[in-house]
């Protein structure tokens, strides 16, 4: 499902206009991502949670050549799905 499908089945459930809905969806992604960089955790119960995490440095190795890299450390974004949703998966 892309984005264009997502807003239309929203639009369709809660019997929004589809303008409507593509601005809710963009306002609560943007929140998300805001809120997510300045390290806070994002908890949506029932769904999952969306939080920063760091990366350590390790070493990799470049498949071309063998030669050992450094990788830097680095931030990535998290999720961690919540019960209900995993229990839904099963």
């Amino acid at each position: 499902m892309n984005k264009a499908q997502l807003i239309e089945k929203i639009a369709a459930e809660t019997e929004m206009t589809k303008a409507q809905t593509e601005r809710m969806l963009d306002a609560t992604l943007s929140t998300i991502k805001k809120s997510v960089k300045k390290g806070d955790e994002v908890k949506l119960v029932g769904f999952g949670t969306f939080a920063k995490h760091k990366r350590k440095a390790r070493t990799g190795r470049n498949p071309q050549t063998g030669k050992a890299i450094k990788i830097p450390a680095a931030w990535y974004p998290k999720f961690r799905p919540g019960a209900d949703f995993k229990a839904l998966l099963k």
